[in-house]
């Protein structure tokens, strides 16, 4: 049996080029799509606490992605309020525009499911500094 990889830290998944991840994991699937789904939810979860969004904001958003697609949300001047937090939701709907199309409806179900996992990870991270 092997050991897992040592876990990075906070600092060091906060330092991770979110849209990079972005850009590839959607369009690859296999290493690079789960490299997205783990340590670049954590980041993203991570510079959503910066910029002060609660979970729910970033649930919404999920939903919204699901329901009116990736374009839609795009387009949004404020996808998400808080200190920076427009600016950061619009580096990641538009990296991900730039590898899915965003009319596609299996493009907004991948951002959904990512934007949701983002979402639960700061439920998670809320949740346990209350403990």
């Amino acid at each position: 049996m092997t050991n897992p990889p040592p876990g990075r830290t906070d600092a060091e998944l906060a330092a991770l080029d979110v849209p990079a991840l972005l850009r590839f994991g959607l369009a690859q699937d296999g290493p690079h799509r789960r490299a997205l789904f783990a340590d670049g939810a954590v980041a993203a979860a991570l510079a959503a606490e910066r910029c002060e969004v609660p979970p729910h904001a970033v649930a919404y958003l999920a939903e919204l992605v699901r329901a009116a697609g990736l374009r839609a949300a795009a387009e949004l001047p404020e996808p998400l309020v808080g200190p920076g937090a427009a600016d950061l939701a619009d580096d990641w709907l538009h990296a991900a525009g730039t590898v899915l199309d965003p009319d596609g409806v299996a493009a907004g179900a991948l951002v959904a499911d990512w934007l949701a996992a983002v979402a639960a990870l700061l439920e998670l991270r809320r949740v346990s500094r209350r403990a």
